[in-house]
């Protein structure tokens, strides 16, 4: 069987990917094939999708010339996986991999194969995530619009030059993380104040959910939401002051950029 789309890493991010799109009815598990070493991540994708071909190494007998990857592993291996699936002749390669330049993908291969490279988010996991992709040296529009399809599945997409990816890890590709901590500290802050654990959490899940709607559907900047909400003399504001006491603003930025620099250095 001849691949429409081979998926070199089935994990996390690239079962995500993979379960959006066999969801949007792009194309069908079978014609998918996946390349996972791990055994038992093999056994938990065949499980939920029995048709898919899973295999600890790519085969030459699934690759075509419209046969497209995905390469979703480590960064440490990203190249090698690159090399690999490359040496195949696959029609063009979209890398999820954090902090690895397409230029440095391309110097793997012995062909001019089209790299897109894509920075998700976790959120991906429940179609809810925003990726940015950028194209290589080899890239077409017919690549771009590809790749843009395929991850529409899991969220919204947005094209950005390349140079822009470090910073779009800083603030999208870790950002969740960011708000998970948010959450996190809502949680126990509600806690001492008295409220029973449940209640806290459903309180601030529920909020941060909420928040995340208004920005998006209302119309108004978080800058005008803020100000719609905090009251002078109110609680609001007397929340917001102490936060801004304690310089939560410059903590989030200083964040940001520390992710950023790291995605940088693992591209270098």
């Amino acid at each position: 069987m001849v691949a429409e789309l081979v998926l070199v890493g089935g994990g996390r991010m690239g079962s995500a990917l993979l379960e959006g799109v066999l969801a949007s009815g792009r194309m069908a598990a079978s014609s998918v094939v996946v390349i996972e070493p791990d055994a038992e991540r093999r056994a938990l994708l065949r499980i939920a999708h029995d048709e898919l071909v899973l295999l600890d190494s790519p085969e030459l007998e699934h690759i075509g010339p419209e046969t497209s990857a995905i390469v979703a592993v480590k960064p440490e291996i990203a190249e090698s996986a690159t090399r690999l699936i490359g040496a195949l002749g696959v029609r063009r390669i979209l890398s999820v991999v954090a902090g690895i330049a397409s230029a440095r993908l391309e110097a793997t291969l012995s062909a001019p194969i089209p790299v897109i490279r894509a920075m998700p988010n976790t959120p991906a996991l429940v179609g809810a995530g925003v990726t940015v992709i950028s194209g290589g040296s080899h890239v077409t529009k017919e690549d771009l619009d590809w790749a843009e399809d395929l991850l529409s599945s899991v969220g919204k997409v947005l094209r950005l030059p390349e140079r822009h990816l470090d910073a779009v890890t800083g603030v999208s590709g870790s950002g969740p993380a960011y708000i998970f901590l948010v959450a996190e500290a809502m949680i126990e802050a509600g806690v001492t104040a008295g409220l029973p654990r449940e209640v806290a959490v459903t309180l601030a899940t529920e909020t941060i959910l909420g928040a995340g709607r208004m920005m998006v559907e209302s119309g108004h900047s978080p800058e005008e939401l803020r100000a719609q909400v905090t009251s002078p003399g109110g609680t609001t504001a007397a929340a917001i002051r102490s936060l801004e006491a304690r310089a939560v603003r410059s903590a989030f930025l200083e964040a940001v950029m520390a992710a950023s620099e790291r995605s940088k250095s693992l591209g270098r």
